[in-house]
């Protein structure tokens, strides 16, 4: 089982440089960052990533550009994965997400990993550019674009929200054909029929492991159907509500079916985050 950390990185004491290299001497597998890159002021949208009465994290709006922390802390670490949990893709460009994706991707040799959603807010979707309606349309357009900018020397794109002459995109991601697409999600039963079509792997926030493992069952199906190895799906699951933080319960993820779980850390501040992660090394990776 792989395990990595996610953090929010509410202050720039918590460099992300620091805390990668610190989760990578551990033993850690990857490193996760979240995407807001505003929050409304005013909005009508309930946030989903907490329970329900719990109060919205001031930090959502609080966090940097999740790709730029990442090329920082690939700069100090050489062999740690580092992704996007998530990345909101109906909010950015996909010519220039696909740059900077590949520009990251190359430079640290191949160890990004594309989680991705489609976001909760509606009014920040929308100051952004989303269709928030049919924001996974979106997101599922965008992605084709990408996936032909990461693959031809001379790309060319004709899709509903995505459209663009031939052009050329470099540098090329290290990772062939290109970084593995993790489709993000919070109860949704749509995403099987996404993950199985066109992603590379299930990113979800799940409440029990009894949960997880009847989304897997429901995708594996879903693939056994389509003709689709099993193999080629990553399944990882996003312990967003400190989950997981036990040996027993990862084990138990992984007979239901996870090859990767993602540990939130609780801690904000430098001193603070190194503590807790070491105390989670002994608890989790022995």
């Amino acid at each position: 089982m792989k395990i990595g950390i996610t953090q929010v990185l509410a202050n720039s004491e918590a460099d992300p440089a620091l805390v990668a290299k610190h989760a990578e001497e551990l033993g850690f597998e990857s490193y996760w960052l979240p995407d807001h890159t505003i929050l409304p002021v005013h909005s009508t949208t309930r946030y989903p990533g907490v329970r329900e009465g719990a109060k919205e994290p001031r930090t959502l709006w609080q966090i940097p550009d999740p790709l730029i922390a990442l090329s920082r802390a690939s700069a100090t670490t050489s062999t740690i994965k580092l992704g996007t949990g998530i990345c909101l893709v109906p909010e950015r460009n996909p010519l220039l997400l696909a740059k900077q994706i590949a520009t990251l991707d190359d430079a640290s040799g191949g160890r990004f990993l594309f989680g991705i959603g489609a976001g909760w807010n509606r009014e920040e979707c929308e100051i952004l550019g989303g269709d928030f309606d049919h924001r996974w349309s979106q997101v599922r357009d965008h992605i084709a674009a990408m996936k032909v900018l990461w693959r031809d020397e001379e790309s060319e794109y004709h899709g509903k929200y995505v459209d663009f002459p031939p052009v050329r995109c470099f540098p090329k991601p290290a990772c062939k054909p290109h970084p593995p697409i993790l489709l993000g999600n919070i109860g949704s039963q749509l995403a099987f029929k996404r993950v199985v079509e066109w992603g590379d792997g299930w990113m979800p926030v799940v409440e029990s492991v009894e949960q997880f493992a009847e989304g897997v069952s429901k995708i594996r199906s879903l693939a056994n159907t389509a003709g689709r190895a099993l193999g080629s799906l990553d399944f990882t699951v996003f312990g967003m509500h400190g989950q997981f933080r036990n040996t027993d319960e990862i084990a138990a993820l992984e007979e239901a079916g996870a090859g990767r779980v993602i540990l939130w850390l609780k801690s904000l501040m430098l001193d603070d985050i190194r503590r807790e992660l070491t105390e989670l090394a002994d608890q989790v990776l022995g």
